[in-house]
């Protein structure tokens, strides 16, 4: 078959074929390097009242593209949590920033524990009252409005507020002091990460306020456990002493209140291997954007127990668990067949040369003494002869070095050859004496 085919087919088509053959490896090659090597790309959706969220995404996101990172973060503004939630619901995005008390996160999973929001419930150091049941006729000035309605909410199954003639009204982060100083509200309801950026925006608004007294004071929710009972992506939080002013110290004791978190979530159908390098880069960026994002010391492990508020993504508890596979143990299978699938085209390639090159020169040692005994036969003059013993010893002693270096033929085709030299030698001798004539 194989001599049939050498036959039939011109070396330029076989050598045309392996030249596509070849080709057609390397470019399959390529393509599953570039499959395998390309990063992956995940849509993140962040918003807040503030712009902060946002602004802490993509400082990850640019700091994860600057590190080559393999698992890649393409930032989209949500505006609020509640916003995030929506496009993660919706499939727009494959991670969210969102609070604990968002609704629509029945398909999310926690991978990074970002921060808590503290809530502040602040009034101006005359108030007379200090804790939340204390406060009677006043209306709360609820900063951020629809994102903080959910406490608002939870608030209101615990207190009396109708008894007590307590209302709710929402203001913007820009109108609080305005709101204070006019008397619109007598307190602000506020929901901060616990970090001197943000405690400082607390203050300044009272100090915008000074009319009626730039000393804040906090109001104690004596309450918070059963809030928390109620309203479960709640908890009980003691505020430090001296955490809103150090001197004189507000709060003068430690306080009560609630706090809720913020999370990183993924929807629960991204790939867990992209989530467990995704979680690895990002404790990784934690430690590089720590000066610039204080905030980022609060980031840590989300709960991995099973009635967490937000289960936690399987990816994401592969590695705060210790469980990532080494690369031998993830792809050693993969490894396995990719020996067999290399040994087998190391063989087709090997197999296609000798087709491309076969037929090329002779098959057998002897073809080249068969036209040596015609020019033997048909020679003029013995200087012609002298010319073709010389071509024989050539041959002779090319084949001789193939065989002791053991790249040439077998003992058979070698006797086969001396007995071929010998004719030759006698088909000279003949020769010369036709040439030479009678004495």
């Amino acid at each position: 078959m194989s001599s049939l085919a050498v036959d039939l087919w011109p070396r330029s088509l076989r050598i045309t074929l392996v030249g596509i053959a070849t080709a057609a490896c390397i470019t399959g090659g390529w393509l599953a390097y570039r499959y395998f090597a390309k990063p992956v790309h995940l849509t993140v959706a962040a918003g807040s009242v503030d712009g902060e969220a946002l602004s802490l995404i993509s400082a990850i996101a640019a700091r994860l593209a600057a590190s080559n990172a393999h698992t890649r973060l393409q930032v989209v503004d949500s505006q609020t949590s509640a916003g995030a939630s929506e496009l993660l619901a919706s499939g727009k995005a494959d991670l969210a920033v969102v609070r604990g008390d968002t609704a629509g996160l029945a398909d999310a999973r926690s991978v990074l524990l970002l921060t808590h929001g503290v809530v502040l419930i602040m009034a101006p150091s005359s108030a007379s009252a200090d804790s939340l049941g204390d406060l009677h006729d006043v209306t709360i000035g609820v900063v951020g409005g629809p994102i903080n309605r959910p406490i608002v909410n939870a608030l209101k199954q615990v207190y009396q507020f109708d008894r007590t003639k307590v209302g709710f009204r929402d203001v913007a982060v820009t109108e609080g002091a305005a709101a204070l100083s006019s008397g619109q509200v007598q307190a602000l309801l506020a929901v901060v990460p616990v970090t001197e950026r943000y405690l400082a925006k607390a203050r300044q608004l009272f100090q915008k306020a000074g009319a009626k007294g730039a000393a804040p004071k906090l109001i104690e929710i004596e309450s918070a456990g059963a809030v928390a009972d109620v309203a479960q992506y709640y908890e009980s939080y003691d505020i430090p002493k001296g955490t809103l002013r150090g001197a004189p110290p507000v709060p003068s004791d430690d306080l009560t209140s609630l706090r809720v978190s913020f999370f990183l979530v993924a929807n629960k159908s991204v790939d867990a291997d992209t989530i467990t390098d995704l979680t690895q880069s990002l404790v990784d960026v934690r430690r590089d954007l720590l000066s610039q994002y204080p905030i980022l010391a609060q980031a840590a492990a989300p709960s991995t127990d099973t009635n967490a508020l937000i289960p936690i993504h399987p990816g994401a508890a592969t590695y705060y668990n210790g469980n990532q596979q080494s690369f031998l143990d993830k792809y050693d299978d993969k490894l396995y067949y990719a020996s067999l699938l290399l040994g087998s085209l190391i063989s087709i390639i090997l197999a296609a040369w000798r087709f491309a090159y076969s037929g090329g020169g002779s098959k057998s040692m002897l073809e080249p003494f068969y036209a040596l005994g015609d020019e033997i036969r048909n020679a003029r003059s013995e200087t012609e002869l002298d010319d073709t013993e010389k071509r024989i010893d050539d041959i002779l002693k090319t084949e001789l070095a193939r065989n002791a270096s053991r790249d040439g033929a077998e003992n058979s085709e070698l006797t086969a050859l001396g007995l071929a030299a010998q004719r030759l030698h006698h088909l000279m001798e003949q020769r010369r004496t036709v040439l030479r004539g009678p004495p």
